[in-house]
């Protein structure tokens, strides 16, 4: 009986005994895997927090680039369309290198002596403002010849460039003219419409012709041409040639019709400085004289020897 009490508590011993082990053999299993999972869990978030940082590092590197200046350049060249390309071959730049406002003024005075030993001051001024293409001329002529009173010849000219080397002008003049006899003291004015051509002839004869359409049945043509020929840079010869062609005239103080005058000329002058130019002339002069009317005789033609010298200032 002892025996038996014995054996069955060893039995329930050993039942015991191997059921705690059981129990703890479980929970250290769970505890070693929820430990891996954690683990796992763990090195992934590591590996996912690498790969968003690497990502974000890439965009905000790809983000800040910026290429060197000269790329950019090209790459904006290549990126310009091709209609661009041919606008800018085909831009006129006259524009934009003529477009400026300049003004030039030319005084020009002189004693002027005929071979009849008449002696004459003579003033000629101009006075131009405006752009390449486009100018404003305003010139005044004053003619004192001794024992008569002082003529005038005032113009007002626009002027418009047509080609390299012609301008179109037209305008408005004013003439005041004394008449045939000194004696009556008496003088003409008259208007004439301005139209003609300003510029450079070939082989560089700057020419003005012009063409006047005015008061009493006026109607003249006028044509003036020299050109430079260089001895030194400063001393300079100009010869000159200027014609006075009426083809009708009813004036009080009218001049006879076909060349009314005419002057052939040489001018030598020494630069002192580019507005600074005195200078001596020699020429020949025709005047075909004046028709007669109820205020005036008519004259003769006259011709000689002119000589003169004069000052030119250019600013």
């Amino acid at each position: 009986m002892h025996i038996t009490n014995l054996f069955v508590k060893s039995v329930l011993s050993s039942a015991l005994t191997l059921s705690s082990l059981s129990i703890f053999a479980a929970a250290s299993s769970d505890h070693t895997s929820h430990a891996e999972h954690q683990h796992h869990s763990g090195h992934h978030a590591m590996q996912n927090m690498a790969y968003n940082h690497s990502q974000h590092t890439g965009t905000a590197d790809a983000s800040s680039y910026q290429p060197p200046p000269k790329l950019l350049h090209q790459q904006q060249v290549l990126s310009t369309p091709q209609n661009s390309v041919s606008s800018a071959s085909e831009h006129d730049h006259r524009k934009e290198h003529g477009a400026q406002i300049y003004s030039q003024i030319i005084l020009d005075q002189k004693w002027q002596h005929s071979s009849e030993r008449n002696g004459a001051f003579k003033s000629k001024n101009q006075a131009r403002v405006g752009t390449d293409e486009n100018k404003i001329f305003l010139k005044l002529e004053a003619d004192k010849h001794e024992s008569h009173q002082a003529e005038y010849d005032a113009k007002v000219l626009y002027s418009r460039n047509i080609s390299d080397f012609w301008d179109v002008q037209t305008g408005v003049r004013y003439r005041q003219e004394n008449l045939a006899e000194p004696a009556t003291q008496r003088q003409n004015e008259r208007f004439d419409a301005v139209f003609g051509l300003h510029g450079l002839a070939p082989y560089f004869f700057e020419t003005d012709a012009h063409v006047y359409v005015g008061e009493d049945d006026f109607v003249g043509l006028k044509l003036e041409t020299e050109r430079d020929l260089l001895l030194t840079q400063k001393l300079i010869m100009q010869p000159f040639v200027e014609l006075d062609v009426i083809l009708n005239d009813q004036a009080a103080n009218a001049k006879k019709t076909g060349l009314s005058h005419a002057t052939l000329g040489l001018e030598t002058r020494y630069e002192l400085s580019k507005k600074l130019m005195p200078y001596l002339e020699v020429g020949y002069e025709y005047s075909k004289g004046n028709q007669q009317t109820a205020w005036q005789q008519s004259s003769d033609s006259e011709k000689g020897w002119i000589y003169g010298a004069g000052l030119r200032i250019m600013f």
